[in-house]
């Protein structure tokens, strides 16, 4: 009996010591979020189908599913019994605020990984990869972005999609006007009143928009992508601690069935997922 309580007490101690290394190697935002066990979550309120509100104004979408499976897993890794949530809406404008100013642990949208970007926050491994688009009338005889040479082109400012918009314009010798708006929505409705002929933005939430359209046969995707947008997790910089955990997770979700099941959720059976975006989640699925 005496032998066995001594065993007890032995494993009780290295349980302490195994929790006091843990305490001493946990650093970073996930310290934080194992000692509140809460993590904070920023989401966009305007990016359908990646992340938006349904009607009881709750966030949800593709990116936002993701990462309620990534807190899943985190809260597994820490070995804590919950782990909650606290949601933070963002925009197009203070999403990477939100993160590199501490509102925010993580930022599920549809944000693209810049080089320039990285100077100021990490990303996870990619989400999706997509494309800068262009939205016109149907009834305008446009197929590619050089049938749109003196017309106006609306872009909202400061995204990757302006600086794909400017770039193609140069590369492809196109003269046109960009007109500056400010959400997806006022872009949508210039279009519809004529005041711009095209309005640039990632063509998977320009497929989202069209449904926000008071004709949606009145307009028309053009099939020509400007640019290559893959999308990530927008994480605090220099954190790695943070980055191995979400994509860990990440890994678990791209190895298991999970994935397709979230993709055929958002934008329709597994199958139609294109072939960079299959590479995505081939490459993000590495191995322990």
């Amino acid at each position: 009996m005496r032998k066995f309580a001594a065993l007890v007490a032995t494993a009780l101690l290295l349980a302490q010591g195994v929790a006091a290394a843990q305490d001493t190697t946990l650093d970073g935002r996930l310290k934080k979020v194992r000692d509140k066990q809460t993590i904070s979550v920023a989401y966009r309120t305007d990016a359908q189908p990646f992340a938006f509100e349904d009607a009881g104004k709750q966030p949800t979408g593709y990116s936002v599913e993701l990462c309620r499976r990534v807190v899943g897993a985190i809260q597994k890794q820490l070995g804590l019994a919950d782990l909650k949530i606290d949601w933070v809406p963002v925009t197009g404008a203070t999403r990477f605020d939100a993160v590199t100013g501490g509102r925010a642990d993580m930022e599920c949208g549809s944000s693209s990984v810049t080089l320039g970007r990285m100077k100021n926050v990490d990303f996870s491994s990619f989400i999706f990869a997509d494309g800068t688009g262009l939205l016109v009338k149907t009834a305008l005889p446009a197929k590619a972005l050089g049938d749109l040479a003196g017309k106006k082109i609306g872009v909202i400012t400061g995204t990757t999609n302006e600086s794909a918009l400017k770039s193609a314009l140069v590369k492809r010798v196109v003269i046109a006007t960009v007109v500056p708006v400010a959400t997806r929505e006022e872009g949508l409705a210039k279009v519809e009143s004529g005041e711009i002929d095209a309005f640039a933005s990632d063509r998977v939430l320009l497929m989202g928009l069209s449904g926000k359209a008071k004709d949606a046969q009145a307009i028309t995707l053009l099939t020509e992508p400007l640019s290559f947008e893959p999308y990530a997790i927008t994480l605090p910089r220099g954190d790695w601690q943070l980055r191995l955990a979400v994509n860990g997770a990440l890994a678990q979700i791209y190895r298991s069935g999970a994935i397709g099941e979230i993709y055929g959720r958002w934008f329709g059976a597994p199958a139609r997922a294109g072939v960079v975006t299959e590479m995505v989640y081939l490459f993000g699925a590495l191995a322990e």
